[in-house]
Parts: C-alpha cells; sequence; structure tokens
C-alpha cells in the first residue's frame, strides 16, 4: 500500500474525508499513489487560513516573496528529472515532453522571483495646482486557482508564482486526474518556507470543492483553466458576488497553409501543432486549412509523417505520442471520429484504439479530409489526436474560414510572403498568432490568452499578469 499523499492546510498535511488511486494512463495497472480528497468544510477551513493569513504576506518584505520563489524554482529545476518522470507516468506526456514542462515550471517561479521586486507604481502631476498623484498596486486578497490536467505543473506555476510575488494568498485545487504532480510543487512550496495559510492545496472534486472556493465570500479572485461549460458557471457565480475572475477555456485553432508555403515546415508545424502532446493542449491546431495547389502534397506528406510516429508508453524511449489521459478523454475522442465519418468527412488515417505491450489509453492520430468549416468535427473542441483538413481557394477564404469559430485562443500560418504573414497577425481574431511554427508553443515571459469565447479577463504570464493579481490605487496629495 503506497503512502497516503495529504492535502495542505493552514501549514499542516491534512487528511481528507477519503481517498483516491492516481492511475498512469500509460500502463492501467501502474498506482501512482493515493491521494486525499478534501470536502466543502475542509476547502472552507483552507479559505479561512488563507484569509487570515493574507494581510501579513501583503505587507511581507518583497525580498523576502523574491527569495522564496527563487528557492521554489530552483528546487524545481534541481529535480526536474524526477518531476518530469512524475508528469510524464500521470498525465500521458512523453518524457521529453514532462521534462520540458517541469523545467518551464522552474523558469516561472524563478521569473515572477525578479518580478516580485519589480512591482512598481507611477507619480504623476495632476491637472490640479499643488496635488501630487499617485498610482501604486495592492493584492487582491484570497485567490482561488482551479485548474486542468494537461499542464500539470506548468499551469500551476503560472498561476501560484505571480498570486504569491504579487502579496496573494492561494488555495489551489488541482484536477482530480493529477494530484500527484500537484502535490510535490505544494511539498516544494512548503519546504521552501511559505508561511502558514498563505499557500494551500485542496485536492478534490470539482462539484464540491471547486464550487466551494468559487463562492466563497473570502474569496477576492478566481483563475481558472478549464472546459468551456465549467467555466462559464464560474464566471456567472464569480460576477454575482463581485468576485475578481479570470478564465483560460476552450480553442478550435487554425493552422492557414498556403500555397508559397514551405513544405517540410508546414508538415512540422502541423503535425507539432496537432497531435504531440496526444492533441491534449489548448493551443493544438485541430483546423489545418489548406489553399488548394499545396493541398494534395500537404495531406500526402502529413500522413506519410504520421505513419512514421510512434504512439506508446509515455516513458519509453522513441515515443513520439503518450496516451489520452484517461478513459472518458479517450471515448470521447473515439466518438468524435465517428461524428466525422458520419458528417462525411474522409478518414485519411488513424483515430484507433491500439494495444500496447501495457494496459493503456492508447490512440493512433486521426487525419480527416474533403471537410467543411461546419461540421462538428471543425466547430467542437475535441481535446485529442484528431485535425481535419478545410480546402480553400486562396488566403482570403482561409482567414475568412480561420475567424469562422467561437473561439479564439491560438492561430497559425505558414508561408513565406511578408504580406499574408503581416496581415494574418493584424487581422486574425485570435490572442496567439504563430508565423511558420506550431501553434503550441508559448513562452513564459510574454502574455497568454485568447479572444470570444476562449477567455474572460485579463491576460495570464509575465508582466500582464500583475492585472488580475493586483488591484491599482490612486491617491491624490496635497503637496
Amino acid at each position: 500500500m503506497s503512502e497516503l499523499k495529504q492535502n495542505y492546510i493552514a501549514g499542516a498535511w491534512t487528511e481528507g474525508v477519503h481517498a483516491e488511486d492516481n492511475i498512469n494512463p500509460s500502463d492501467t495497472t501502474d498506482i501512482i499513489g493515493q491521494y486525499a480528497h478534501a470536502n466543502a468544510a475542509q476547502t472552507e477551513q483552507a479559505i479561512e487560513a488563507a484569509y487570515r493569513a493574507s494581510a501579513g504576506w501583503a505587507n511581507a518584505s518583497i525580498q523576502y516573496r523574491s527569495d522564496l520563489l527563487d528557492a521554489i524554482g530552483t528546487e524545481i529545476l534541481r529535480r526536474k528529472e524526477e518531476i518530469g518522470e512524475l508528469v510524464s507516468r500521470e498525465e500521458g506526456k512523453t518524457l521529453p515532453e514532462g521534462i520540458g514542462e517541469a523545467m518551464r515550471a522552474g523558469q516561472v517561479f524563478k521569473y515572477f522571483a525578479a518580478e516580485a521586486i519589480r512591482r512598481g507604481g507611477e507619480l504623476l502631476d495632476s491637472v490640479r495646482p499643488g496635488l501630487d498623484v499617485s498610482i501604486t498596486r495592492a493584492p487582491v486578497g484570497v485567490v482561488g486557482l482551479i485548474l486542468p490536467w494537461n499542464f500539470p505543473i506548468a499551469i500551476p506555476a503560472w498561476k501560484v508564482a505571480p498570486a504569491l510575488a504579487y502579496g496573494n494568498s492561494v488555495v489551489f485545487k488541482p484536477s482530480e486526474l493529477v494530484p500527484a504532480t500537484a502535490h510535490v510543487m505544494a511539498e516544494i512550496i512548503a519546504s521552501a518556507g511559505v508561511p502558514e495559510g498563505v499557500f494551500n492545496l485542496v485536492m478534490g472534486s470539482g462539484a464540491e470543492v471547486g464550487a466551494t472556493i468559487v463562492n466563497h465570500p473570502r474569496v477576492n479572485a478566481i483563475s481558472f483553466t478549464g472546459s468551456v461549460g465549467t467555466g462559464r458557471g464560474v464566471a456567472a457565480a464569480a460576477v454575482a458576488r463581485m468576485a475578481k475572475v479570470q478564465l483560460e477555456m476552450g480553442g478550435k485553432n487554425p493552422l492557414i497553409v498556403l500555397d508559397d508555403a514551405d513544405l517540410p515546415t508546414a508538415v512540422e508545424c502541423a503535425v507539432n501543432g496537432a497531435y504531440f502532446s496526444t492533441g491534449q493542449r489548448c493551443t493544438a491546431s485541430s483546423r489545418l486549412i489548406v489553399t488548394e495547389g499545396i493541398h494534395d502534397k500537404f495531406v500526402s506528406a502529413v500522413r506519410q509523417r504520421l505513419d512514421n510516429l510512434t504512439v506508446d508508453h509515455a516513458l519509453k524511449a522513441g515515443t513520439d505520442i503518450g496516451p489520452v489521459v484517461d478513459q472518458r478523454q479517450l471515448q470521447n475522442n473515439l466518438d468524435y471520429v465517428q461524428v466525422g465519418i458520419q458528417e462525411g468527412a474522409n478518414l485519411v488515417c488513424g483515430g484507433e484504439h491500439v494495444a500496447r505491450d501495457t494496459e493503456g489509453f492508447f490512440m493512433t492520430p486521426a487525419l480527416f479530409t474533403e471537410t467543411s468549416n461546419n461540421m462538428r468535427i471543425n466547430r467542437e473542441e475535441i481535446f485529442g489526436p484528431v485535425a481535419s483538413v478545410v480546402r480553400v481557394k486562396d488566403y482570403e477564404q482561409a482567414l475568412a474560414t480561420a475567424n469562422d469559430t467561437e473561439f479564439g485562443l491560438s492561430s497559425g500560418i505558414v508561408t513565406t510572403s511578408l504580406k499574408y504573414s503581416s496581415h494574418f497577425k493584424r487581422h486574425i481574431q485570435a490572442g496567439v498568432a504563430a508565423v511558420n511554427v506550431p501553434t503550441a508553443g508559448v513562452d513564459y515571459h510574454v502574455p497568454f490568452g485568447g479572444m470570444k469565447g476562449s477567455s474572460y479577463g485579463s491576460r495570464e504570464q509575465g508582466s500582464y499578469a500583475k492585472e488580475f493579481y493586483t488591484t491599482v490605487k490612486t491617491a491624490y496629495t496635497l503637496a
């Protein structure tokens, strides 16, 4: 029997009301561990602890906060191989992807260690004689973080780090599918010496733990990353009680491939963006919008590239694509493949649950052609290794098709034309635009977020994170 991993509430490791096994999607016989689930009452205890700690942490030395975050980042980077292996074992990313994500998490904490010192204000002249105007930023208070499974340490890092850097206390609820990675991060934060109540880890269900965070009057701000349906519910509840809210949700991201594109670059952008990390990235480019002149060559080259990819255990050397995260997500992906077939799309390859040496949720990458943009497979987020090709006449039709969606998170274009790349960056209705690179890569020091139905509230990451994690004060002083 593995050791029970507990919640972290008010500076103490705390048993939950029950425990659940954490299963490796590459090998369902591999139980990563047992993790405690909290109930509403324990979540309230965590929130009250965060509230009690909030004033002291808000007034703590910026050097103290910076040193703490720097120590956390240093420890994550020191243990990157171990944590990366855990990410891969728990979520299904390949080992290089898992290690890369762990490195990113450490870098994020290091970045916000510097930002903790850099938080500045402004001094302005008043339009009224004899007055000085000062503009400062203050923490918002208690921040609730409700986070997804697809980046189990990177996304928590880029929310926890700025929350702490700007003087907020934190109640963190990870996805039920990835408690192990969240727990390791919590252990590192606790060992670094975070004051009692400043950081709290509460594992459990969205229906109980998540809902308690969203509805509690002491939670001043909520940052959520997850599904569109859940996110809209979070927004409605938060706004109803005037809590600050930030949402990052779905995408149906386009990649435009023009006739003048370099074919190897186009193939790499499409395959990496659509299928790597098992297509389980909110920035994955699942709509491949391709002009007529290059269409057939592109499809042929993509199929050849997919045929040469290895789908297998996430920790096995040479694996290109690991498993889907769990049985429910696998079934959802397979159901969408059938939807595509029923809609009249041509399934070129993939879309099958396959057996490997271990029992796991393995799926071959699916490629559809001869699709229209009004098909369900091109309207609804699938969140798996499924991509569709939409054939278009020219750039103008490609751009119109790319923008014809309720989402607007990530987008890309492959072209050698400065004219079209410049026009695309200006006119694409998405928060992130990629030219001749996969849509799925983002840097930690620049803003991240979407437009339209993909996001709500201020941007994440980089210096722009302060817009959510602080509130602005303006003071007038008679000189």
